[in-house]
């Protein structure tokens, strides 16, 4: 055998038995170390979308001032079509919005002029930054530049994919890579990606951008968790053109942010799941509410203390009456 390890193998009841919740590098919308997609057509904020997400995860604050980050770590960024001191105004607006320090943030961008992931000189750099940085997530932007092979042949993708997913797998980080959509393309996101359908098969996770009447519809994908309910997104700024992001248009599945010390959160949640006609996840009870994870989780066990709720194996309900 040349001296070659055989492959690794075991029982399939000696396997890591799987999460019985979705894990989530952004809750909602990007799964834990997933590879995939921020897309849309031009000019529709999806780099803003992208560092937002890169924002949020190395800082641990909300995306979309919203969707919690679990488990925040370092992030690795490349930006092939803004020079570095335009990627250093827009985070530094972003931090701004949040109140951060820019000098503080534990995120790196990759300034070279060019990078390319057909290259194997080129991979084998971002391999070695990837394990300098020891990032949780890496964003691309956008795939077009990174590469010369024809988007449409499978066999030329398949290249540029397999060795995202083995830095993915090799490293424990996710991927994020902006890409453009098809114009005028099918209603189901992944399908409209601009290229091969293997772009859509390697997708954990992916945010689509598409023009709507009144605001951006903003739609998730996941290969392991339920897609939640499309969003409103639009494009601010201040006055003087300075802190643009994306921010979230409420509606009534998600209205606007409520003070921090509301005094009615364990009505609140009464009142969701009394009108629910499923029992909803800690996740969607966040996602719905727009209430941070230690308030919601008081609220929970003050309400299950009580009796009012339950919590089962598919999420909270109202608990039955009691005798």
């Amino acid at each position: 055998m040349n001296g070659e390890q055989p492959l690794p193998i075991c029982r399939v009841g000696e396997l890591d038995e799987p999460d019985a919740m979705p894990r989530w590098l952004v809750e909602t919308l990007w799964g834990h170390q997933a590879v995939g997609f921020v897309a849309g057509p031009p000019k529709l904020g999806k780099t803003w979308l992208a560092l937002d997400l890169a924002l949020s995860v190395a800082t641990g604050t909300p995306c979309l001032d919203t969707f919690a980050v679990p488990e925040p770590g370092g992030v690795l960024v490349y930006l092939a079509e803004d020079p570095p001191a335009l990627v250093r105004g827009r985070l530094a607006g972003l931090c701004q919005h949040r109140g951060l320090g820019l000098d503080a943030v534990p995120l790196h961008v990759i300034t070279a002029p060019s990078l390319r992931l057909d290259l194997e000189r080129d991979q084998l750099r971002l391999r070695k930054a990837v394990a300098t940085i020891a990032p949780r997530l890496l964003v691309l932007d956008p795939l077009v530049r990174l590469h010369r092979r024809d988007e449409n042949h499978s066999g030329e993708v398949a290249e540029l994919l397999s060795f995202l997913r083995e830095l993915q797998r090799g490293y424990g980080l996710a991927v994020v890579v902006v890409h453009h959509m098809r114009k005028g393309g099918h209603r189901d996101g992944g399908q409209a990606l601009r290229g091969s359908g293997d772009f859509h098969a390697w997708t954990d996770s992916a945010l689509y951008l598409r023009a709507g009447r009144d605001a951006i519809q903003l739609t998730a994908e996941h290969r392991a968790a339920p897609a939640p309910e499309p969003l409103g997104v639009r494009l601010c700024s201040q006055p003087d053109g300075s802190q643009t992001r994306l921010v979230l248009e409420a509606s009534p599945e998600r209205p606007a942010p409520v003070a921090p010390l509301d005094p009615t959160l364990p009505e609140r949640l009464v009142d969701l799941l009394g009108r629910s006609p499923r029992p909803l996840t800690r996740v969607e009870l966040r996602t719905r509410m727009r209430v941070n994870n230690q308030r919601l989780g008081q609220a929970l066990h003050e309400l299950e203390e009580k009796r009012a709720l339950r919590r089962t194996a598919q999420g909270w309900q109202l608990a039955p009456p009691g005798p």
